[in-house]
């Protein structure tokens, strides 16, 4: 990818200032830094944006960028329901948007494995199961999107039987996810562990890649951009 790609950047805390850092890697140059009160005229010549704010936040900016015509990648979590007026949005201005409560390739490969056990024991009643994280005490939702989403992919496989969730929210910690199964006889442990915001930071620059790199419209997931579904 050229150099001359202009990243805006909604929201300009530890994950906008990591995604700056790192977006020359990915053929970006951040043209425009947008913080609370900012305008977001200052992102009217740039090619795509990345969102990482707040719950309160997100929708208005996604609607401000959506009137902008301008590609977005929301790193955001605590909106999805808001998620069908955020699609109208985007389908009443042609343009394009892509989401996850996690853009850590890790956990969406994580995701993938989860759901394939849960598929494994939906019909294997002895085992019952939970599901528990741990992130930072300056995380605003609990449980978190990636929490919740887990527990999503094992239902949509199949698995009817109570899950049982639980969040802590302790230090610095840059997160963890675990997927527990347990009966008499054993219990299987599902675990991801990030080490630090990078990865998020890199999953959400390629999913800016793969936004301009042609002319995409409509809701995307992380899981498109990495797997190769359609739009949403």
């Amino acid at each position: 990818m050229s150099m001359n790609k202009k990243l805006a950047l909604i929201g300009y805390g530890k994950m906008g200032r990591m995604i700056a850092q790192l977006a020359p890697e990915y053929g970006f140059e951040v043209a425009a830094t947008i913080d609370l009160n900012d305008e977001f005229a200052k992102a009217s010549s740039c090619d795509v944006a990345i969102e990482f704010t707040t719950p309160e936040a997100v929708v208005g900016n996604i609607q401000k960028l959506a009137a902008m015509k301008l590609p977005t990648v929301v790193g955001t979590t605590g909106w999805l329901a808001h998620m069908d007026q955020v699609r109208a949005t985007v389908d009443q201005h042609k343009t394009a948007l892509v989401w996850s409560p996690n853009f850590s390739i890790g956990v969406n490969v994580f995701f993938r494995l989860v759901r394939e056990a849960a598929l494994l024991l939906k019909d294997e009643p002895e085992y019952g199961a939970w599901a528990w994280e741990i992130h930072h005490d300056t995380k605003k939702d609990a449980p978190s999107g990636t929490l919740i989403k887990l527990v999503e992919e094992m239902k949509q496989a199949g698995y009817a039987r109570n899950i049982d969730v639980g969040s802590n929210r302790a230090g610095r910690h840059p997160g963890t996810h675990d997927i527990g199964f347990d009966s008499a006889a054993d219990t299987i442990t599902l675990r991801h562990a990030a080490r630090s915001r990078e990865g998020f930071a890199r999953g959400a620059l390629k999913a800016a890649q793969w936004l301009v790199a042609e002319k995409r419209t409509g809701v995307f997931e992380f899981s498109d951009v990495i797997f190769g579904k359609t739009k949403t």
